[in-house]
């Protein structure tokens, strides 16, 4: 039954992505100087600590819909959610990246080109192209043994690959900006003296937030932001369903696409603001690594507590095999790219780097538009 779609709802939908975006701006300044801290490697701040902090949204509607829903219908909604966010990662999120490294090549050091750390990237792809390759195999096999043997397996495949990214001796990627809440800080504590006139105040301001933050500071920045980040796509979700129920879309539709485009939205800003500031495998990486979490905790949680059948009933669309199996071919795509690709020169000490035209993200697309016309056509 289709509803009036307010203008409430739509001012919702807006201010909830706003929130995202400053959120997402905040988050990757924190994760940078947090990885700087700790003395962490480019791969390790994209792949592990902004890819798992910016997945808490998506799973959180899979982790609720079947564990507390317990319906039919939750559990579709969450095996929705489950496979809408690789397909989403491995298709439109780096259709997205792509477009932001040509829309701001002219700000870029790189101009239009995507460099990245190769092993960083390919290792990512490898993990995840492995690990969720299995478990859509596991789904045409209805054994329970396997399946929860398989999920213990996942969760243990993504701890070796933590360890293998965290021991990664790159070298990190670039300057970082002065923490966003260190100049609040400075200028709070710092007031202008008597007789300074402004450009000298403001230049004693720059110096002293450019000081290295301590660690209880970049930890409050990164925690508002990750609250911001949650609240605001778990409201944007929310008025997204109500638009999809004003318009009279069908409930898969809000399961498989509009959730997951909404939960991913903090991965395709962060990895923009990360593009346009030339930092290309925290962009990239930032993707990569929730497309390998989401193989591992998310499935898991599917292989554990659903009957885990990706084959629809004769006669039904088969939209969750389709999601998948193109979710698949992106990253087959993409790692197949990164392996391709022409090497980046650079100096002693440095890791190995490829160079990417950003019509290889765009590809992402297609395959998203290809979903799309099997979801119209009814296929």
């Amino acid at each position: 039954m289709q509803h009036h779609l307010d203008a409430q709802t739509v001012l919702t939908l807006l201010a909830s992505l706003a929130v995202i975006l400053a959120s997402a701006d905040l988050f990757t300044n924190g994760i940078e100087w947090l990885g700087h801290r700790l003395e962490l490697a480019e791969g390790a701040v994209g792949s592990v600590l902004a890819a798992v902090g910016t997945a808490l949204p998506e799973t959180l509607i899979p982790f609720v819909a079947i564990l507390i829903g317990g319906s039919p219908q939750d559990k579709d909604i969450g095996m929705g959610a489950i496979l809408g966010a690789p397909f989403m990662l491995a298709t439109l999120a780096m259709f997205v990246t792509g477009v932001a490294a040509v829309a701001s090549q002219a700000r870029r050091p790189q101009g239009v080109r995507i460099v990245i750390n190769r092993r960083a990237i390919a290792r990512d792809l490898a993990f995840f192209l492995v690990m969720y390759a299995v478990a859509v195999g596991a789904s045409f096999i209805r054994a329970r043994a396997l399946h929860v043997g398989l999920c213990f397996a996942a969760l243990a495949a993504y701890i070796l690959y933590l360890r293998l990214t965290l021991a990664d001796p790159s070298a990190a990627n670039g300057e970082i900006h002065a923490l966003r809440f260190q100049r609040l800080i400075t200028r709070f504590r710092h007031r202008r003296s008597d007789g300074e006139d402004l450009d000298t105040y403001r230049e004693r301001l720059a110096s002293l937030a450019h000081h290295p933050p301590r660690l209880r500071v970049i930890f409050g920045q990164v925690l508002l932001a990750l609250a911001g980040i949650v609240g605001g796509a778990y409201i944007f979700v929310g008025a997204a369903e109500r638009t999809a129920e004003a318009l009279g879309v069908a409930p898969l539709l809000i399961a498989l696409v509009i959730a997951p485009i909404a939960t991913e939205l903090p991965e395709k800003f962060n990895s923009v603001v990360w593009i346009r500031q030339g930092k290309d495998t925290y962009a990239l990486g930032n993707i990569t690594g929730a497309m390998v979490f989401q193989s591992s905790f998310p499935v898991s949680l599917g292989m554990a507590f659903t009957a885990w059948q990706l084959l629809a009933p004769p006669g039904q669309p088969q939209t969750g095999l389709y999601s998948a199996g193109l979710a698949l071919a992106g990253g087959s795509w993409l790692l197949v790219a990164a392996l391709i690709a022409p090497r980046e020169k650079a100096g002693p000490g440095h890791p190995a780097r490829a160079r990417l035209h950003p019509a290889t993200l765009l590809v992402g697309g297609l395959l998203y538009a290809a979903f799309i016309a099997l979801l119209v056509t009814g296929a």
